[in-house]
């Protein structure tokens, strides 16, 4: 686990004004990283670094003189299209970088001078995806996802034999994840109607959200190696907001025997900030178990994975509807969870993901699963939310959603906040579902 240092100390103010806002999602003790350049400019995408309502251009940075040489080598890496080539390299170098923004951008900095004419406004740019993500992994790490969805499927027995002993995850499509505020066409695919013994091919009707936390993967590991349980934070690199969209109609008739293939290949929507590991040191918190219940096998337990494997993260999915939009008026939250409610740990899902010998590299992305807590207004779908469609929701206004329609805007927002830490935030993960192409 991550210990605490300088960078977590609440009192550190920046010469950043904004740093200090009210509810700010990026104060000094945040500092997360994304690939942006400015908008309507032909220029290279780099990394940068959120302070208040600015971006710090670390490709800026790498050009002044006199960093150590640990900071020249991370800016050097922050200065490239991509991220991974700085999610590669050892924690030490990754937290040295980390320590030094912290020091220059500190009231009182020498360097303000020097670092003030790299600062962007947030609203002046446009992102990308951080890393060039080789490999995609959705992992099913929420018990109450999983009990509650296998209620729907299986009311005699939810929660299949081997959830509690194995973390469930399978092989996702890395190409169609985009980053926040690119929008998406509804999908198209294979559905059985109800009643009926011959499949269509048509638009899905049951189109759904799901509220997850996606995990980079910093330094890799060879081929045929496994990633003991204790080491492996040392090889994550930080955590995004993730909303793993689902049709759930195609799903339902492709899903088996061997899961799910259309009916998520189509968008994935990550935010454009990566929080690291180290950043959220401050919010850890017990991996939850039922008293008397077995501990898992030997390679994912341990006793500090139990004490402070989770991460107290608020997660919130916002809906924006087009006729909120035309009237003016404000998105309506949908529902509300914490990361703290997932069943396997980080550690846990990256060991167990190198068990057999699967090498990760820098940049690979690991999704959470939808994040539902235990009360049924915490649960992170509409599938959950609206008990398969046969309750749905009603909104301001009169308008009822029981899956998404053409013109909706799902928000994913998430931050963390303890008595004695500041407060700090992954910013938002939104995209528009626009109506399918013509067949």
């Amino acid at each position: 686990m991550r210990a605490l240092n300088a960078t977590h100390d609440p009192a550190l103010r920046s010469w950043v004004g904004s740093a200090q806002a009210p509810q700010a999602d990026f104060p000094l003790q945040n500092l997360p990283f994304a690939v942006f350049r400015r908008a309507r400019h032909d220029e290279a995408f780099r990394g940068g670094v959120a302070i208040g309502d600015q971006v710090l251009d670390l490709a800026g940075l790498a050009r002044l003189p006199g960093w150590p040489d640990p900071v020249r080598e991370a800016l050097a890496a922050a200065a490239q299209p991509a991220l991974n080539t700085l999610m590669g390299l050892p924690g030490a170098r990754r937290s040295a970088l980390r320590a030094a923004l912290s020091g220059a951008l500190r009231e009182g900095s020498a360097l303000e001078s020097s670092l003030r004419p790299h600062l962007i406004p947030q609203d002046a740019v446009e992102f990308t995806v951080p890393a060039v993500i080789g490999d995609f992994t959705d992992f099913y790490a929420s018990i109450h996802h999983a009990t509650a969805v296998g209620r729907m499927f299986r009311p005699e027995q939810p929660l299949l034999p081997n959830y509690r002993w194995v973390p469930i995850a399978y092989h996702g499509r890395a190409s169609s994840v985009r980053v926040s505020g690119v929008d998406f066409a509804r999908p198209r695919g294979q559905i059985l109607p109800r009643g009926a013994s011959v499949p269509v091919l048509a638009p899905s009707q049951r189109l759904d959200f799901e509220m997850e936390v996606g995990v980079y993967v910093g330094p890799g590991n060879a081929a045929g190696t496994t990633v003991p349980l204790e080491a492996a934070e040392e090889h994550v690199f930080g955590l995004c907001l993730l909303n793993d969209w689902s049709a759930r109609d195609i799903q339902a008739w492709e899903y088996q025997p061997l899961g799910p293939f259309l009916a998520k290949s189509f968008a994935t929507t990550v935010s454009p900030w990566v929080v690291t590991l180290e950043a959220l040191a401050p919010y850890r918190a017990p991996l939850a178990r039922p008293p008397g219940d077995a501990p898992p096998l030997a390679y994912l337990d341990g006793a500090a994975n139990r004490e402070g494997g989770a991460i107290d993260l608020t997660l919130e999915a916002w809906l924006e509807t087009a006729a909120q939009r035309a009237a003016a008026a404000a998105p309506v939250r949908l529902t509300r969870s914490s990361f703290a409610h997932a069943w396997w740990s980080i550690a846990q899902m990256l060991t167990h993901h190198t068990v057999n010998g699967c090498d990760l590299r820098p940049g690979d992305l690991l999704g959470s699963g939808t994040q539902s807590g235990p009360q049924p207004q915490e649960a992170g779908s509409l599938l959950e939310l609206t008990a398969g469609g046969r309750q749905p929701l009603t909104l301001p206004g009169g308008q009822t959603r029981s899956f998404l329609e053409d013109g909706d805007r799902v928000i994913l927002t998430g931050w963390c906040e303890r008595e004695g830490y500041a407060r700090i935030g992954f910013g938002s993960a939104a995209a528009t579902v626009l109506p399918a192409p013509p067949a």
